[in-house]
């Protein structure tokens, strides 16, 4: 038998009935009703491209194992999270590895996770050293751009590494960039203190994002210019952005949206890998961080530097809503 659902379309806010049998849709008929108070709103499932684990299980994680990735992609479904790409941050080569080779597996084992994960995003290790731009990544395994590495981790993804993000001043970046590109991956501008002719050589190699613009970053920068200024002017850059809260002030949420436009605006979560754990202090390799009781993940031992979020897209998604002054039709599209 179909089960059937009642709700108000997202975009038009049209009453409708949804059947579904077995896995899929099987009918979508709008209805005539006149009270549609009680009902709820409808959209599509979200997509967030960067969800670094949950519940204290990391993708990048030297002994993951395929239980551990099932168990840590499932409860992403009742945060309204249809589709995402498993983010494995700055680590060594072994945990990268041990990761891909993980996820990999569960793609191929189970069939709802390899319809839930279109591809993997490797954010790191070929980021900026210095404090700030290097946000919470561990020192001791940041490192130059090395093709020859990143090939080596693509064969163990089986070719589903999709997005990188590098830094495009770092020894060997540029190259990286234009490879990765010819390839069919997307590559990210992120953790960088990149010089605005570096910013401008990563996009003429083939750099089409910015990763969370306007975090991981220095605490204190000359007005302009600089990278953040150069990535927001930037027409060829589309922008995601961590709009939990606590990343971005409304001021800039706003500036980004209406800058970029609500179609190169991406909303992400960042979610860390201690998503979902109760307020408290947490190590990983070099870096101790602290879920605090308002929410914010920071590192370990003051309150302003954070180390990722502890929330999921659709708190994202709301607080859009509320500091970007705009629709939920265009927060749930971005």
């Amino acid at each position: 038998m179909p089960t059937s659902l009642k709700g108000r379309r997202y975009d038009s806010g049209e009453p409708m009935i949804i059947a579904v049998e077995e896995d899929r849709i099987s009918s979508i008929e709008t209805v005539e009703v006149t009270d549609t108070s009680g009902w709820p709103i409808i959209a599509p499932g979200m997509f967030d491209l960067q969800i670094n684990g949950h519940g204290g299980i990391w993708f990048s994680k030297q002994d993951l194992t395929v239980d551990e990735v099932l168990t840590t992609l499932q409860p992403h479904f009742r945060f309204g999270i249809t589709r995402m790409c498993p983010t494995l941050v700055t680590a060594s080569h072994d945990e990268f590895l041990a990761g891909f080779s993980a996820l990999r597996k569960a793609c191929e084992q189970e069939t709802w996770v390899d319809r839930m994960v279109p591809g993997f995003h490797l954010e790191g290790p070929f980021i900026s050293p210095e404090d700030g731009p290097r946000g919470a990544h561990p020192p001791e395994h940041v490192r130059a751009a090395d093709w020859d590495e990143f090939c080596r981790l693509q064969e163990a993804a089986g070719g589903r590494i999709c997005l990188l993000t590098l830094a495009p001043e770092v020894e060997g970046a540029i190259d990286v960039i234009r490879k990765a590109v010819e390839t069919g991956v997307t590559v990210a501008i992120g953790h960088t203190a990149a010089a605005p002719e570096q910013i401008t050589a990563a996009v003429d190699a083939g750099a089409r994002l910015s990763t969370h613009l306007g975090n991981g970053a220095h605490g204190t920068l000359r007005r302009h210019p600089n990278y953040i200024w150069e990535q927001l002017g930037e027409d060829r850059l589309m922008a995601s952005i961590i709009t939990d809260g606590h990343h971005l002030p409304a001021s800039v949420i706003r500036t980004i949206i209406r800058t970029k436009g609500i179609e190169s605006t991406i909303i992400t979560c960042d979610a860390a890998g201690f998503a979902g754990c109760p307020p408290g202090i947490y190590g990983k390799d070099s870096v101790q961080v602290e879920i605090l009781e308002d929410g914010r993940l920071v590192v370990a031992g003051q309150r302003q530097i954070l180390a990722g979020s502890s929330v999921e897209t659709d708190t994202c998604v709301a607080h859009a809503v509320a500091a970007g002054r705009v629709p939920l039709v265009a927060a749930l599209d971005m």
